[in-house]
């Protein structure tokens, strides 16, 4: 019994009774609106300190500068590349099947954003105070600061440099730890979100999902057997599909549990005993990735943003699209590698391009649906992140 009220199955229950309340009594569901408002606000809690613990943990992982020259820059970029590639082939499916657009449930209610020049896009990134970085929740300027940080802590001495990184380590542990518990709270927060939107809006905007699940679904499987396979016959110099044979037990689980933490022991195995990684590069670029590697939870996170806006009937300029792309590129390393934490990140993604919050809800109904496919993605960017910089390390 204890096994059927998870997390997971609650939250499709919660979904399923948070219609039926708002369609039957909307009044009430209209005034929980503050329990999804608490829920949406814990998310937000969590976000800053989340962030930068783990992006600094990542670069403290790395042991020395050194080692972030040869294994950790190679490492750094092809994740990156591989993130901005998702985003943007997340972008450009959701610009051309556009779904949710011209079904807009809220009445003309556009958000103005300021259109950005290429030097706000500049110090959007880099903080000229790291303080008001995190009193404001710039995610962009924290991870800006978080690397820098990393490296230059990297540069004392080992016993200093030790007990840094156990500090932040330990608090980033917690964070994990009080992440999951916010997670916990997810069938409450869905109820009241999901009873709200279909109160407010009518049932009908819950009917528009098929169209933005189908298009996250043909960017995850364009990222993972399109792009990834391209990547690995021309750096690698190695048959992406063959590897998957070898190393399909990783994906599979991380499919199963929606978790990259939970699927590293076995991506590590696998990669070392069948898609033959030496150990010291699977140890150290299979760990990494579990923490900065979101490739699908960025796609998702990119198409989720156009799709809420599309429903909220805001028409997003060039400069918008342009932080969308920016911050679902580089939250995405900040993204814990546990269930249901892209809703974390998703906040940001929303918030750079001037989207209501509220948005989340009426994407919830699918999100454990596609919580799956994009672990799955992330997964296998990692195992053919470490087959590829494998045959660029020195033994």
């Amino acid at each position: 019994m204890r096994r059927f009220f998870t997390v997971e199955n609650l939250t499709l229950l919660s979904i399923f009774f948070g219609v039926l309340a708002g369609v039957f009594i909307p009044e009430l569901m209209l005034k929980l609106k503050i329990l999804g408002d608490v829920f949406l606000s814990l998310l937000k809690m969590i976000i800053v300190p989340l962030v930068f613990t783990s992006v600094l943990i990542a670069m403290l992982g790395l042991g020395s500068i050194s080692r972030f020259k040869d294994m950790g820059l190679k490492t750094v970029g092809y994740y990156l590349t591989t993130t901005a590639l998702s985003v943007s082939a997340g972008l450009v499916l959701v610009n051309l099947i556009n779904p949710g657009e011209g079904e807009s449930f809220v009445p003309a209610k556009t958000v103005q954003v300021k259109t950005l020049e290429p030097e706000d896009i500049v110090w959007s990134i880099i903080p000229s105070n790291p303080v008001r970085s995190f009193v404001e929740g710039k995610v962009l300027q924290i991870i800006f600061f978080a690397i820098l940080l990393g490296l230059a802590t990297l540069a004392v001495n080992r016993e200093k440099r030790t007990h840094i990184f156990n500090f932040f380590d330990g608090l980033n542990d917690g964070l994990i730890n009080l992440t999951r518990w916010i997670i916990k709270l997810t069938p409450v927060g869905v109820f009241a979100l999901v009873g709200f939107i279909t109160a407010d809006m009518g049932i009908e905007v819950l009917l528009t999902l098929w169209k933005y699940a189908v298009t996250v679904v043909l960017g995850l499987f364009v990222h993972a057997f399109v792009t990834v396979p391209l990547l690995a016959f021309v750096f690698g110099r190695y048959n992406p599909y063959d590897y998957f044979l070898k190393v399909r037990e990783a994906v599979l689980l991380a499919f199963s549990t929606a978790s990259s933490a939970a699927t590293l022991p076995v991506s590590m195995q696998v990669a070392e005993e069948k898609g033959k990684v030496k150990k010291e590069t699977a140890g150290f670029v299979l760990p990494l990735g579990a923490t900065i590697n979101m490739d699908g939870t960025a796609l998702y996170e990119s198409v989720a943003a156009v799709f809420i806006a599309n429903i909220y009937g805001i028409n997003l300029e060039f400069s918008q699209m342009i932080m969308i792309f920016l911050t679902a590129t580089l939250a995405s390393i900040g993204a814990a590698a546990i269930p249901g934490a892209g809703l974390v990140m998703l906040t940001l993604v929303l918030s750079s391009a001037g989207v209501p919050l509220e948005g989340i809800g009426l994407i919830i109904a699918v999100d454990r649906f596609l919580d799956m496919f994009r672990t799955s993605v992330n997964v296998w960017g990692d195992l053919n992140g470490a087959k590829i910089i494998d045959r660029f390390i020195k033994s």
